[in-house]
């Protein structure tokens, strides 16, 4: 473990994720502000088709907080899956110029979409005062839950920035995916109008999962806010979440092992 983390390599990977936050708003007006701006500007949209305009959403409570939070650890999934998927792709000059441990490429562009989530979490922070959303115990739990998205969302990252180096059209299929994971993920609406029997399936996705326990542990304790606990009364099957978050990071570094010897005769 030891030397994955040497010095230099963790030089490197600074120097990485410096470069990868100036290139993503190179050119832009606003510039780092996006990384802000973007997801207030989807929830500004979302909240006035739903609450405002369909109603939808005035059962929860404080569902301002619990919408946003929903948008924010999603928006971080895709922003780390999109920008590692062409990572290995993009950096391809100096993987051939220089000899340099490939999955510090992914690596550094997955903690560049972690810095924008820990500034959009400061948004969330100011919405929970702007509503009198009171801090519980089950705060604690947040960085854990955080935890697990951004393992899970590593090992689909590894994954795919292997797969693009041969599959260019994995670009096109990972983005209708996002799109229906978004609409399958509890994001817009409440788990509570989703029949019992649908529901078992659907918190067993791990963003289904993740973004409900969050919303559990920072926004509210009130029913509406259906967690894989509650609905499976602390069975195994809880479990299950987890075990995929494992298996997709186990593939994710295998793949990405297997392949990245490839990766300077293939870009």
């Amino acid at each position: 473990m030891r030397q994955y983390f040497s010095k230099q390599n963790r030089a490197l990977l600074s120097e990485l994720v410096r470069t990868d936050f100036k290139l993503r708003y190179q050119g832009s007006v606003l510039g780092y502000a996006w990384s802000l701006l973007r997801p207030l500007l989807l929830f500004g949209v979302l909240y006035v088709i739903f609450a405002v305009v369909l109603r939808t959403g005035t059962e929860i409570p404080h569902f301002p907080v619990y919408l946003l939070l929903g948008l924010i650890i999603w928006t971080f999934f895709t922003d780390m899956t999109q920008q590692s998927l062409g990572s290995i792709v993009g950096r391809g000059d100096l993987i051939r110029k220089i000899r340099i441990p490939r999955w510090i490429i992914v690596f550094s562009s997955s903690i560049s979409a972690l810095i924008s989530l820990v500034l959009n979490m400061v948004i969330v922070m100011i919405a929970m005062i702007i509503n009198h959303v009171d801090i519980m115990s089950t705060v604690a739990y947040l960085p854990l839950i955080l935890v697990e998205v951004y393992v899970f969302g590593l090992g689909i990252s590894l994954f795919l920035a292997a797969a693009f180096v041969k599959y260019r059209d994995i670009t096109y299929i990972w983005e209708v995916l996002l799109q229906v994971g978004f609409y399958a993920t509890p994001i817009l609406y409440s788990m509570s109008n989703i029949p019992l029997r649908y529901q078992k399936f659907q918190i067993l996705n791990p963003m289904a999962q993740a973004i409900q326990d969050a919303r559990y542990a920072l926004v509210s304790h009130d029913p509406h806010v259906i967690t894989i606990f509650r609905i499976f009364n602390g069975g195994w099957y809880m479990l299950i979440p987890f075990a995929i978050v494992l298996v997709a990071l186990l593939w994710g570094i295998y793949y990405f092992k297997k392949e990245s010897r490839f990766f300077a005769e293939n870009i």
